[in-house]
C-alpha cells in the first residue's frame, strides 16, 4: 500500500538542470564533482519519479558554438523528453555569467549588452516555444549596483520596462503561448538589485504594456534573505492572480543565498507555504531550485533530490490532517480565523457610512477579548512532529 509519499506526474515536481547537477563549485572553491549530461539528468529525473525539466539557454547549448552544434544539442534534449516523457516547464536565460553581464543585462550602462541581451532572450524563446515551456523566468541576477552614484534608478527601471515589453511584443507578434515570469532578488551577486521583493516585482508589473503578460517566480531563499516572509508574499502574489511559477528551496535568514534542500531549515514557514499552495488551486510547477550539500556526489545528488519531492509530499499531508483535526477548527474558530473572511463593510455607500457612523461600540470589551494563538501555534508544531 502507498505511503502517499511517492512522486507522481500530477504532483508537477521539476527541478533546473543547475540544480541536482550543480558541480559544488563557490566563490571560494572548484567544482568538487562532475557536471551531468543534459540527457542523463532528464533520465535521471524519470527514475526518480519528477515531472519536468527546467534550463537556461547556456546549460543545454554551448554559448558561442557553430549553430549546428547548438542544434545538435537541443535535438539530443528533445529525443531525452519524448524517451522519458518529462515535460520542459520552463526556460530562462542566462544573463549573469559572461563578463559582458557585469554592469547589467537589461539595464547595463553599455547600450549595446542591452540590446545583446534582449537579443539573447529572443533568441532562447524560440528554443522554449518549441520545447513547450509555459513560462520563462527573467532572473535580474546583475541587473542593480554597488556604487548609487553608477545609475540613476528611474532610468534602469524606464530600460528594464523597455525589454519587457519588447519581449512581451515579441511573444505576441510569434503567437508563442509563453508568460514572463521575474523572480526578485535582493542582493547577490550585486550589491543592490532592482526589484529586490515580491512588492517591487508586483509594483513593476502594474507599469508595463501587457502586466497580463507577467507575473511571478518568487523563491524561498530570496525573499528569506530580505528577512521577509516568503509564505505571505506568495499569498499576495497568489491574491493578485501573479503566482506563474515559484522556486521551493531553503534559507538561513540573513545569510548568503544558500539554494538548500527543499525543507531542511525553516521547516514551520515551509509547512504553512504549502499548505497555501495545495488549498489555493495553484497549478504550476512545484520548481526546486537548490543545489545538494557540495560536500556529496554520486548517489547523493539524487538523494537531495528524492529529499526535496519527500518533503513537499510529508508537509501536503500534514497540511490536510492540520485542516481536519476538530482541535484546530475550535481553536481556529476562537482566534477569528473564518471571521476575517466575512465581510467588514462591504461596498461604500452614503446610507453604509451613515449607518456605520451611528453604530455604538465598547472598545473595553474589544479589548478584553482573547484569541488563543498561543494554543493555535502548538497545534501548528504538534501536527508538523507528528505528536
Amino acid at each position: 500500500m502507498s505511503d502517499g509519499l511517492t512522486p507522481r506526474p500530477e504532483h508537477k515536481f521539476s527541478f533546473g538542470l543547475w540544480t541536482i547537477g550543480h558541480p559544488g563549485r563557490d566563490p571560494f572553491g572548484d567544482a568538487t564533482r562532475p557536471p551531468i549530461d543534459p540527457v542523463d539528468f532528464v533520465r535521471g529525473l524519470a527514475k526518480i519519479g519528477a515531472w519536468g525539466v527546467s534550463f537556461h539557454d547556456d546549460d543545454l547549448m554551448t554559448f558561442g558554438a557553430p549553430e549546428s552544434q547548438r542544434r545538435a544539442e537541443l535535438d539530443r534534449f528533445k529525443a531525452a523528453l519524448a524517451e522519458t516523457g518529462i515535460v520542459c516547464s520552463m526556460a530562462t536565460t542566462n544573463l549573469f555569467w559572461h563578463p559582458m553581464f557585469k554592469d547589467g543585462a537589461f539595464t547595463s550602462n553599455d547600450r549595446n549588452v542591452r540590446r545583446l541581451a534582449i537579443q539573447k532572450v529572443l533568441r532562447n524563446l524560440d528554443v522554449a516555444a518549441e520545447l513547450g515551456a509555459p513560462t520563462y523566468v527573467l532572473w535580474g541576477g546583475r541587473e542593480g549596483v554597488e556604487s548609487a552614484a553608477s545609475k540613476e534608478p528611474r532610468d534602469a527601471l524606464d530600460r528594464y520596462k523597455e525589454a519587457l515589453d519588447f519581449l512581451c511584443g515579441y511573444v505576441r507578434d510569434q503567437g508563442y503561448a509563453i508568460r514572463f515570469a521575474l523572480e526578485p532578488k535582493p542582493n547577490e551577486p550585486r550589491g543592490d538589485t532592482f526589484l529586490p521583493t515580491i512588492g517591487h516585482a508586483l509594483g513593476f508589473i502594474q507599469m508595463l504594456e501587457y502586466p497580463e503578460m507577467v507575473g511571478l517566480n518568487p523563491e524561498v531563499a530570496h525573499e528569506t534573505m530580505a528577512g521577509l516572509s516568503f509564505y505571505q508574499g506568495v499569498a499576495q502574489a497568489l491574491w493578485q492572480g501573479k503566482l506563474f511559477h515559484i522556486d521551493l528551496n531553503d534559507q538561513k535568514i540573513g545569510r548568503y543565498d544558500q539554494d538548500l534542500r527543499f525543507g531542511s531549515e525553516g521547516i514551520k514557514d515551509d509547512f504553512f507555504l504549502v499548505r497555501l499552495l495545495e488549498a489555493s488551486g495553484y497549478d504550476g510547477p512545484r520548481h526546486f531550485d537548490a543545489r545538494p550539500y557540495r560536500n556529496d556526489g554520486g548517489e547523493g545528488i539524487w538523494d537531495f533530490a528524492r529529499g526535496c519531492m519527500r518533503t513537499y509530499l510529508v508537509l501536503a499531508q500534514k497540511a490536510r490532517e492540520y485542516d481536519l483535526d476538530p482541535r484546530v477548527q475550535e481553536a481556529m474558530a476562537k482566534a477569528g480565523v473564518p471571521e476575517l473572511a466575512e465581510s467588514t463593510v462591504g461596498r461604500y455607500s452614503a446610507d453604509s457610512a451613515a449607518r456605520l457612523k451611528a453604530e455604538s461600540f465598547e472598545p473595553d470589551r474589544l479589548a478584553d477579548r482573547t484569541y488563543g494563538n498561543e494554543a493555535l501555534d502548538q497545534l501548528v508544531i504538534d501536527r508538523i512532529l507528528g505528536v
